[in-house]
């Protein structure tokens, strides 16, 4: 059960765009806007600043906006009870048809940039509540500069810090050599989260292997500090076209206008690869900023309660990811950039995008993560979230009358069963993601919905692809052109000197198709 309104314009379209291989900006216009109007327009009425409208809760965005008010559902299973929704039976991974690890890889990247929940205050953010690259930059000008070189010598300006490591750019590291302590000089970033609270610290030598970035999530897994790296080089292979072409400007017009540019080149990969893939219509959508110009869902951006639940995607790792040296196994995945170095970054992405992902859902989370969805379970109830049913109704979806309208699986329904008493009583948090994946789409029905809501009303409201800054003056002729041409994270790599194939660089496993065929 899922009529998203991605069913309906699938419908409505047909299979005849995904044969013809071309993407009308209409059709986009038409998805975007049906999409983003299935729910109300920002500003929300309430936040996790308190229970009622008031004007702390619609000014301060340190704390999280929300889509409904606070609630109090009726039925709280015990943590420990609840994660057998979410527990992978031993050896029993499910493995995606359409995902490969590249998927996860670039959702995570994505979304640590804007979903910052406090972890010392559930209820609170410390996000910009921007696509804005700060993994990269940093939250705030002080880490940018942090992050900068600064220099005005000829052929450095407009530089982030970096270092080669086996004849490759990477960020510098952020401890000294024996990991011992953080750098001086980049004592005012965010520091890296270590774990799970209460769990040692990383050893000394994963440590020393950690970048200096702008994200305290930056170097989770060698996967995030791949796309780091890409887009590291991206901004400095940029800045130095730019200071040639223009070798009168000074660092700091070269460093920001690299920024001006790499930023919509981010959006433009978030809509024309990742959207895509996730997208079950079978035709390609292309990242238009003008939709959203004279729209009426254009307003500032604010991160919800909800939306950092939605995002947590764990059940998308397998057991072991296939890297270049030889399986890594999930738990050993975490902190540790040795990996990375020792492969090299092509091969890091090419290894992403060669493997399977595991399903999103119910009763496929590996046990070495497990203790991350307690933790989600908990958040929904400390931000005392409504049900999964509010949330369908909200976004313009079918409430569920039985465990069956929510899972096609028996052991799922029978586990909701035992869980909550009705369908009405299943939390925010579980019901998403017991529910049936959509046809043709990695997630869930009301996910999916919730995720394209708030991607195309974040994505395209952004200051740099606005009316009227989405021009040559702001990126330079050069820039805008190269914004416009780059379709993928396989352009990028390619473009930085690899002779890789860019097609398989891809979130998509190769052979797959929506199984549409012109009669």
């Amino acid at each position: 059960m899922s009529n998203s309104i991605f069913d309906t314009l699938g419908a409505i379209v047909g299979g005849a765009i995904d044969n013809w291989g071309w993407a009308d900006r209409k059709v986009t216009a038409l998805v975007i806007n049906k999409i983003v109007e299935s729910t109300r327009n920002r500003p929300h009425p309430w936040s996790t600043a308190s229970d009622y409208t008031s004007w702390k809760s619609l000014t301060d965005r340190t704390y999280q906006a929300r889509h409904l008010p606070a609630a109090a559902p009726r039925a709280q299973p015990t943590p420990d009870a609840i994660k057998e929704l979410f527990r992978r039976p031993a050896g029993q991974q499910l493995l995606s048809k359409k995902s490969t690890c590249l998927f996860p890889a670039f959702a995570q990247y994505l979304t640590d940039g804007f979903i910052r929940t406090d972890p010392h205050a559930r209820n609170r953010t410390t996000s910009n509540h921007e696509i804005d690259l700060c993994p990269l930059y940093g939250r705030n000008e002080a880490q940018t500069l942090i992050l900068r070189e600064q220099s005005q010598a000829a052929g450095r300006k407009g530089r982030l810090k970096s270092q080669i490591v086996n004849g490759e750019e990477y960020p510098p590291f952020l401890y000294e050599s024996d990991g011992s302590a953080i750098k001086a000089e980049f004592a005012g970033l965010d520091k890296p989260l270590l774990g799970p609270s209460g769990a040692p610290d990383p050893a000394p030598e994963k440590l020393a292997s950690l970048f200096a970035v702008g994200g305290d999530r930056a170097n989770a897994t060698p996967f995030t500090a791949m796309m780091n790296a890409l887009f590291l080089r991206e901004h400095n292979r940029i800045a130095g076209e730019l200071e040639r072409r223009n070798p009168a400007w000074d660092d700091e017009r070269v460093f920001q206008t690299a920024r001006n540019i790499l930023i919509p080149l981010f959006i433009k990969i978030v809509v024309e690869q990742y959207i895509n893939h996730i997208s079950p219509a079978p035709f390609n959508l292309v990242c238009d900023p003008s939709v959203a110009w004279q729209a009426e869902w254009n307003r500032p951006n604010w991160i919800t309660a909800e939306f950092s639940l939605v995002y947590r995607w764990h059940s998308l790792m397998p057991d072991a990811i296939n890297w270049p040296g030889g399986p890594i196994p999930l738990a050993q995945f975490g902190l540790d950039n040795r990996p990375l170095l020792q492969s090299g970054l092509v091969s890091a992405f090419a290894a992403a995008a060669a493997q399977p992902a595991a399903c999103l859902g119910a009763c496929n989370t590996s046990e070495a993560i497990m203790w991350i969805e307690s933790l989600a379970v908990q958040q929904g109830r400390d931000n005392r979230l409504d049900t999964y049913n509010a949330y369908r109704r909200q976004f313009s979806m079918v409430p569920a009358e039985t465990f069956a309208d929510i899972s096609s699986d028996p052991h799922i329904q029978d586990i909701l069963g035992r869980l909550y008493p009705t369908p009405d009583d299943v939390e925010f948090y579980p019901g998403l993601f017991a529910e049936d994946r959509v046809d043709k789409s990695p997630l869930p029905g009301l996910l999916l919905q919730m995720v394209a809501v708030d991607a195309f009303s974040q994505a395209l409201t952004n200051p740099l692809v606005s009316e009227h800054v989405w021009n040559e003056a702001t990126f330079t002729p050069w820039g805008f052109e190269l914004i416009q041409e780059t379709k993928s994270l396989g352009d990028i790599i390619v473009r930085q000197g690899s002779p890789i194939d860019p097609r398989k660089i891809t979130m998509t496993q190769p052979g797959w198709s929506y199984g549409w065929h012109i009669p």
